[in-house]
């Protein structure tokens, strides 16, 4: 029998890949993609489609019963920079829809979360250098604080419900499909919009923030590939680790280059640099390539050929 998979935040960054990535392996027919607005017509238009409101417990339970659903992928959450900027309305969505969907699983109404956490779980007392799975996690953003607790409320529900939830620290994504929603990392998806556009750039970080990145096509498999591992492979249910490139913006402007010579970018570092400096600089994820055999596929050079060579088709 067919797993029903139900996408909640679909039309968002990650949602909207991750939902043509699961109706061509699972069928159009098996996955529902939803979020609280029609505002991505390409997933609207592409199969099915339900408006549901992560933070009301009906609207969530509403739609898993009507489609069967017993898979539920929670990408729907207020992400750093904004939730810096609202941080109640932060709290709110990242912890209510969470709530929402663990005890529809612990109620036996749906049979597998999955539910992305975040490297804003780690803080400035982390260390910054290959950062353990293992290791202290004071965040200073809400949208890291969320994240984190979140993590212990996975852990709790798998080990006193028995709830298959399985959950990604997802470093920063870099996608030329969709726009960036607000994040600290962002910089690395405008980089090359403005590389193409305009043929320079005013960063909102410094030169030398080094920060853990990886290109959707990654970040996408890397989801996938754990929901489909055998549940005993899942060793970790708070969420793993989860790594493919570190670079700053000096090193992605020098990759550009190599295409652009013409490029120039700039510095204005803002209140998203403070959240930077709390972010590691690269991430040990050893603990996923080991259980369920996680291997990324694009390096730098890597992304930038294909975010360069996609987005001249968008502006030419």
């Amino acid at each position: 029998m067919s797993s029903k998979i139900l996408i909640i935040g679909a039309c968002g960054q990650i949602g909207s890949e991750l939902t043509f990535k699961l109706r061509s392996i699972y069928g159009d027919e098996n996955v529902v993609a939803s979020d609280i607005s029609y505002s991505n017509l390409d997933i609207v238009n592409s199969g099915l489609f339900e408006i549901v409101d992560a933070k009301d417990y009906a609207s969530v339970k509403t739609c898993v019963e009507k489609f069967n659903i017993d898979t539920v992928y929670l990408m729907a959450a207020m992400l750093s920079a904004t939730g810096e900027k609202y941080p109640m309305e932060a709290w709110d969505l990242n912890m209510t829809s969470l709530f929402h969907v663990l005890n529809l699983a612990k109620d036996n109404f749906i049979k597998k979360v999955f539910w992305p956490s975040s490297i804003a779980v780690f803080g400035p007392t982390t260390p910054k250098e290959y950062t353990p799975q293992y290791t202290i996690m004071e965040p200073t953003t809400v949208y890291g604080m969320t994240k984190q607790v979140g993590e212990r409320w996975c852990e709790y529900y798998f080990n006193k419900y028995q709830v298959d939830v399985r959950s990604l620290r997802y470093p920063g994504i870099i996608s030329w499909k969709t726009l960036p929603g607000g994040g600290t990392t962002d910089y690395a998806v405008e980089i090359y919009h403005e590389a193409i556009k305009n043929k320079s750039y005013q960063c909102f970080l410094k030169d030398e923030s080094e920060l853990p990145m990886m290109f959707m096509d990654d970040a996408i498999k890397a989801t996938v590939d754990i929901m489909q591992a055998k549940a005993e492979d899942i060793k970790i249910r708070s969420s793993y680790n989860l790594a493919a490139v570190s670079f700053t913006p000096e090193d992605i402007t020098e990759s550009i280059k190599k295409q652009i010579p013409e490029f120039e970018i700039s510095y204005k570092p803002d209140y998203r640099q403070d959240i930077a400096n709390s972010w590691p600089k690269s991430i040990n994820d050893s603990y996923a390539r080991q259980d369920w055999k996680w291997k990324h596929q694009f390096f730098l050079d890597d992304i930038t050929e294909e975010m360069l060579s996609q987005l001249r088709l968008k502006y030419n």
